[in-house]
């Protein structure tokens, strides 16, 4: 507590694990140089593996691995979860 940061990675695994969310309901935005904004932003649904280091994102059998530390903010519902810089005691409201 006291002013540390949660880790995106720690959000969208208790998004995954936890029955309290629906996965599918969660939306990743991630920095996508050459994208409008150089942003994208993924459904959960698209979310095909939580990996150490990087989650995979894709449609079919094309799937292109995205490091959590482009994570720019997880939202679930359209609600903030967490975005860079957020500390943890305001990402658990």
């Amino acid at each position: 507590m006291g002013g540390a940061l949660r880790k995106s990675r720690e959000i969208l695994l208790r998004c995954y694990h936890d029955q309290a969310f629906v996965f599918a309901d969660v939306t990743v935005c991630y920095v996508d140089r050459g994208a409008p904004g150089n942003e994208s932003c993924a459904p959960g649904e698209r979310i095909y593996a939580l990996d150490s280091q990087y989650m995979e994102i894709g449609e079919g059998h094309e799937a292109s691995p995205v490091p959590y530390h482009r994570i720019t903010r997880i939202l679930y519902r359209n609600k903030v979860l967490w975005e860079r810089g957020m500390k943890k005691a305001k990402a658990q409201e």
